[in-house]
């Protein structure tokens, strides 16, 4: 009996010891295959995060330019007066500093030597295998001459086909056998996280290549678009460049920063580039751009008005003014109402509505819903054209100025024509722009840029007018004064010429 207990007794531990060891490498390979698990979704998470660029960058290089541009001035020489900052705008432009004052003892009437000057750095990239380059406007506004060099080093000078300034787009060309496009890729599919390259000549660096993701869709500044905000690195000199996603397509040009010392702080903006190619797109077929228009001024709608009007959604753009004779005033929209729609897509904020409406054709019948104390009212509105403000390479060769004039002979003044749209920016009935400045007005404060409304008791309305106002002023000699607005701001700047 001793015996059969002892058999039983070494039974039972040898199952037990059994048990114990099956458990031990049953949870054993059950912790190692939760960590090969865990490290396969790791090398997975790992392999979406494209840690080497290198074959995106080599597919696109030579597709990237950079682009400088040249000024010609009446540059004032004065044997007198030695101007240390002379070297600086080499570098900075002609207007570096501004308002450094010229000491009375050492001005003398100055004498005229036309000089080039560069103007400035910018970047661009090619959309045909023709040579025609899209970048920003505001890299090539004002310039004489244009370079365009490559990835290979070869320089060509650019002819401007056309700029349109409320996109802050310009489509250049170059005279070259074969170049090498970008493939255009969708801005409208962007999501925010995704990554995006950006390659450009930040502060004249050629081809520099940058890496960030996409920080939000659809930011909205005040301006005509809405951009594409990021996280890449982008300075001066990256303006025009592309912005890339994973497969090498274009899918925004570089654009504009928001920093507070000029450098880069985390935030860039770009141009969705389904905007910028519809813009390109009727540059190079028709010069211009169109762009529909209804005929109201609008402004955002406040938390506590929409409540007071009982808005049934919070959004939408209140009319503050429409134009007499216009395709809105001829349906009966009103000042107060509040659009809510138009052609049948929501408005949700204020600059929703100038940019739906500029992107309809002219001649094309519009639903608009609109909120009017307590009802929602609708209407079918023809749709008008707004007047262009696209450069177009004829026109910019069209813009010269008369140096005989008395503007020019008496107060150094290059004078132009105020665009309709800067009037009514401004709220004013007329005026004129001084593209260049020099002799007195220079000493005076005069700057590129200002507008001039009113000479002494005057008010302007044309090159032509102020010319003829001055030559009457000057058969008597008297001072001169001239009301300025720059920027938001009026002043009076007094001028004597006849000193």
């Amino acid at each position: 009996m001793h015996n059969c207990n002892n058999y039983y007794g070494f039974i039972k531990y040898k199952i037990l010891f059994i048990l114990f060891t099956a458990i031990f490498f049953i949870t054993n390979n059950l912790v190692l295959a939760s960590n090969i698990n865990n490290e396969s979704k790791s090398k997975e998470i790992n392999s979406a995060i494209p840690l080497d660029f290198t074959s995106i960058v080599e597919k696109v290089d030579s597709s990237v330019v950079n682009i400088r541009t040249i000024t010609k001035t009446n540059k004032e020489t004065n044997l007198l007066y030695n101007d240390p900052y002379e070297m600086f705008r080499w570098f900075f432009g002609p207007n570096f500093p501004n308002n450094i004052p010229i000491p009375d003892n050492q001005y003398i009437q100055p004498q005229q030597e036309e000089k080039s000057i560069p103007k400035g750095l910018g970047s661009g990239f090619f959309i045909s295998n023709d040579g025609y380059i899209l970048t920003n406007n505001h890299v090539i506004v004002d310039a004489n001459e244009i370079l365009v060099t490559l990835y290979d080093g070869r320089e060509f000078k650019a002819t401007v086909v056309g700029s349109d300034d409320r996109t802050d787009i310009a489509l250049i060309k170059i005279n070259i056998k074969k170049s090498n496009p970008l493939k255009i890729g969708n801005s409208n599919i962007l999501k925010k996280g995704q990554w995006v390259l950006a390659i450009g000549s930040p502060f004249g660096l050629d081809f520099t290549v940058t890496a960030g993701i996409v920080s939000a869709i659809g930011r909205d500044t005040g301006d005509y678009l809405s951009f594409i905000q990021t996280d890449v690195a982008v300075n001066p000199g990256n303006s025009g460049g592309p912005l890339l996603n994973l497969n090498g397509e274009v899918v925004g040009i570089n654009s504009q920063i928001i920093s507070r010392n000029g450098g880069f702080m985390g935030i860039s903006l770009s141009i969705p580039i389904d905007e910028a190619m519809r813009v390109a797109d009727q540059i190079r077929k028709t010069g211009k751009v169109v762009r529909g228009k209804i005929g109201v001024q609008v402004s955002e709608i406040s938390k506590e008005v929409a409540e007071a009007i009982e808005l049934p959604r919070f959004g939408g753009a209140l009319v503050s003014f429409v134009e007499r004779g216009s395709p809105a005033d001829q349906v009966g929209i009103q000042p107060g109402d509040v659009i809510l729609t138009f052609n049948n897509l929501e408005i949700k904020k204020l600059s929703d509505l100038p940019r739906l409406v500029g992107q309809t054709n002219p001649g094309v019948s519009a639903n608009i819903d609109i909120w009017r104390r307590g009802k929602l009212i609708s209407f079918i509105v023809k749709v008008g054209e707004i007047k262009s403000d696209t450069v177009s390479k004829k026109e910019i060769h069209k813009k010269t100025i008369n140096s005989n004039k008395p503007s020019n002979i008496i107060l150094g003044l290059e004078l132009e024509e105020l665009s309709y749209e800067l009037k009514a920016k401004l709220k004013i009935n007329g005026g004129v722009y001084i593209e260049n400045v020099s002799g007195v007005s220079l000493k005076a404060g005069l700057h590129k840029g200002d507008i001039i409304t009113v000479i002494n008791n005057t008010y302007i309305t044309s090159v032509d007018h102020f010319n003829s106002v001055l030559e009457k002023i000057n058969n008597i000699k008297k001072p001169i004064g001239l009301l300025v607005y720059r920027g938001d701001n009026a002043q009076w700047i007094i001028i004597n010429p006849y000193k």
